[in-house]
């Protein structure tokens, strides 16, 4: 059932486009070379996670340093940008922006690889969180165009597969470039890739509003301000919801990022060395535990979460298509149970049970991707999707990624110097305390429950 929209909520929508503008092989293209570009994008921003210990020692950082050069050094100017880039993009050609965007961004990963002190770091960092900025807002409105309704949630969830899966590559990629060759060239061997993408984004990717001239026209004519657009969210309360769902989830999962490796090096030193040794014999090369824990924690993050973002937003448009408030349901029970699995996993008395038990927790850890991309997709009309694409991200990216990383490292030199439990124990139970945000990650996707129905559009 669809909320009846009022005279002052929107104005009278053209019929969007009954199907997808493309062909099925196009479209399926498109949808990779998304993919492809996000996993690049986070990438470029996590690889910075599994080099946060040689960085400290190197630089001689403490551990709130890390969480503002892996935080908010990068989220501050990503979030503040999105939503000025989204407005362009409601207007503009999509492709050509996100292109232009991946450029940017991979110059700039590559440019941390010359950094000489913490200013010079943060700088780069603060220029990749600029370019990204210009990424997943017009890619969701991109790929909304490109799919039918029905298949919203799961095109979405593919295209948020980008992030385990570039989680993955930027640990294993990271760690395994860190031991052999030192974290500056890890930097510019993550950029590089970017500017290959940013040129197939300039000359391959298609703008559907020139497809679908009609629907283009309109939108051009009925194009809402940020004001307007901003006026409609507030009516929906659904979306406010999702979005701080979101960003609750992603403030406990950017805020863990940058400690994980950490812990285990801290707490584990002797069993991930061993580990280390015996995974290089396998693999036929030494093997030092940065390189071990970058592609233990890259694989158990990047397969595990992908698996955990495919399924749920499957199970979104399942379960959905009978009751859209199954919607929330995969999101809010996996925010409660993955958090006695994270307490687990860093209480463990051995390393490799840890390991394990963060598998399980990286399945839960992204189920809610699809649905809330999903839902915040549905609940705005076509020529506000950009805007509230970016909106979202504002909220998921200041606080998770602004916030998460800061908060936790803060926490941990709270517990380490003020509570006097030292490095190991200190950053221990700082990610102890950052999972149990799960609660009220839980609260808001329940609560969304109510209204989703009503609130959300054909």
């Amino acid at each position: 059932m669809n909320a009846p929209l009022t005279r002052n909520a929107e104005p009278a929508l053209a019929p969007a486009p009954a199907g997808a503008p493309y062909s099925p092989a196009y479209t399926r293209y498109a949808m990779w070379l998304l993919l492809s570009i996000f996993i690049a994008n986070f990438l470029d921003r996590q690889i910075i996670t599994i080099l946060a210990e040689p960085i400290k020692h190197d630089l001689g950082l403490d551990d709130w340093h890390l969480g503002l050069l892996s935080g908010l050094a990068f989220a501050l100017f990503y979030t503040l940008l999105g939503i000025p880039i989204a407005r362009i993009a409601e207007r503009r050609n999509r492709p050509m922006i996100i292109g232009a965007s991946v450029a940017v961004w991979s110059a700039f990963t590559a440019m941390g690889g010359v950094a000489q002190n913490f200013v010079q770091l943060v700088l780069f960092r603060i220029g990749v969180g600029v370019g990204e900025a210009g990424c997943s807002p017009p890619a969701h409105s991109l790929i909304v165009d490109y799919v039918p309704r029905e298949k919203r949630a799961s095109a979405l969830a593919f295209y948020a597969m980008g992030t385990p899966i570039g989680t993955l590559l930027g640990l294993a990629l990271g760690g395994l470039v860190a031991d052999a060759y030192g974290w500056r060239v890890a930097f510019f061997i993550a950029g590089a890739p970017g500017l290959v993408l940013a040129a197939l984004a300039f000359t391959t990717l298609r703008e559907p509003r020139r497809q679908l001239a009609r629907h283009a026209a309109h939108l051009a004519s009925t194009a809402a301000t940020f004001g307007e657009t901003m006026a409609y969210l507030a009516g929906r309360r659904t979306f406010w919801l999702v979005a701080m769902g979101g960003a609750i989830k992603a403030f406990i999962a950017f805020g863990a990022g940058p400690f994980t490796a950490s812990f285990f090096l801290r707490n584990h030193p002797d069993e991930i060395a061993a580990l280390a040794a015996a995974a290089g014999e396998v693999l036929g090369f030494q093997m030092r535990s940065i390189g071990f824990l970058g592609l233990a924690l890259g694989l158990i993050s990047g397969l595990s979460g992908a698996l955990g973002a495919l399924c749920g937003g499957w199970l979104s448009d399942r379960l959905g298509a009978r009751d859209l408030r199954a919607w929330m349901l995969a999101p809010a029970w996996a925010s409660l149970l993955s958090i006695p699995i994270f307490v687990l996993a860093v209480m463990a008395p051995q390393a490799s049970v840890g390991l394990a038990l963060l598998a399980l927790n990286g399945f839960l850890g992204t189920l809610w991707f699809g649905p809330v991309y999903g839902t915040a997709q549905s609940v705005v009309p076509p020529h506000m999707r950009a805007t509230a694409a970016a909106v979202l991200l504002f909220l998921v990216n200041l606080l998770g990624f602004g916030l998460g990383p800061i908060t936790v490292g803060a926490t941990s030199d709270l517990f380490n110097y003020g509570f006097g439990l030292g490095p190991a124990e200190g950053v221990r139970w700082a990610l102890v305390v950052g999972s149990l945000f799960g609660v009220a990650a839980f609260g808001c996707f329940w609560g969304a429950r109510a209204t989703i129905r009503e609130e959300t559009l054909d």
